[in-house]
C-alpha cells in the first residue's frame, strides 16, 4: 500500500495457499504467493500460470479438469476447497497421507492435483 498498490484480494479459501494476495502497481499485476513451498506451487498453477496464459492472449487459461473415482477413503474436509496432491494410477486417485504444505517430497511424486471442495 506504501508503493501505491491497489489490492484486489487478501487469502482465499483454499488449502495449501491461504495467505495468497493480488492487486496492481499502475498497469502491472502483483502476486504475493504463500511462503510454504508447496502452497507456493499450488497457487502459481492455480492462479499465476492462467493469468499468464491470459495476458500472452491463449484461449485455454484454466487446466483441464478431469473426473475420477478415489483409489481409497478419505476423512471429512474443513471449512476450504483442500488441493490435494494425488497419483492418477489404474484411473483412480490416490490422494497423499501426508499434505502438509511443506513437504515437497510429497508434491514431487504426486502427478496429479485432487481439488476436493469445501
Amino acid at each position: 500500500a506504501e508503493l501505491g498498490m491497489q489490492q484486489a484480494f487478501y487469502k482465499v479459501a483454499m488449502r495449501p495457499g491461504k495467505p495468497l494476495m493480488a492487486g496492481k502497481i499502475g498497469a502491472s499485476a502483483m502476486i504475493g504467493l504463500p511462503g510454504n513451498p508447496v502452497s507456493a506451487m499450488v497457487c502459481g498453477a492455480v492462479f499465476v500460470l492462467p493469468m499468464l496464459r491470459r495476458m500472452l492472449g491463449l484461449q485455454d487459461v484454466q487446466a483441464p479438469l478431469r473426473n475420477a473415482p478415489l483409489g481409497r477413503g478419505i476423512g471429512p474436509n474443513g471449512p476450504r476447497a483442500h488441493y490435494m496432491r494425488a497419483q492418477l494410477r489404474d484411473g483412480a486417485l490416490y490422494p497423499d497421507d501426508r499434505q502438509d504444505s511443506s513437504l515437497l517430497s510429497v508434491l514431487a511424486q504426486a502427478d496429479a492435483l485432487m481439488v476436493r471442495p469445501h
